[in-house]
Order: C-alpha cells, then structure tokens, then sequence
C-alpha cells in the first residue's frame, strides 16, 4: 500500500470514529442513537470498501506498467 492510500484509510478512519463518538455523545434517544449508529456505520462501510478498491486498483496499475517496463527491458538486453 503507498503513502496516498494509507492517508486516505486513515482519514476515513479518523473521520469515522469521529462520527461514532459524536452520535455516542449527542443527547438523543438510545433508539435514535443506534439507527444513527447503523445508518453511519453503513457509509463509512461504504467509504473503505471504496478507498479499499481504488488502492488495488492502483497497485493493479503499477503492477501492469512494471511488468511492461521489464519486458522492454528484457527485450533491449536480448538485441
């Protein structure tokens, strides 16, 4: 994982232990709460898969352009 994506993961973790401790905090019904507590918890699922995702895509990417480079690479020194 590159620098880019464990920012972004822990942002998203930040931000979502944020959420969590200002629902904790916040002076409403415990009903209330824990529907909040579950719709939250569902977007920030959300969020990581994304952050999750766009990083394989990226590794996926420099995987590729690597493995054309060494082919390059390979075919220069075989001439």
């Amino acid at each position: 994982m590159d620098t880019t994506s464990k920012v972004i993961v822990g942002f998203i973790a930040g931000v979502s232990v944020g959420m969590v401790l200002g629902i904790l905090y916040a002076p409403q019904k415990g009903a209330t709460t824990r529907k909040r507590i579950a719709r939250r918890s569902g977007d920030i699922v959300d969020d990581v898969r994304d952050a999750f995702d766009d990083s394989v895509d990226g590794i996926k990417n420099k995987y590729e352009t690597t493995k054309k480079d060494a082919k390059k690479w390979v075919d220069k020194v075989k001439k």
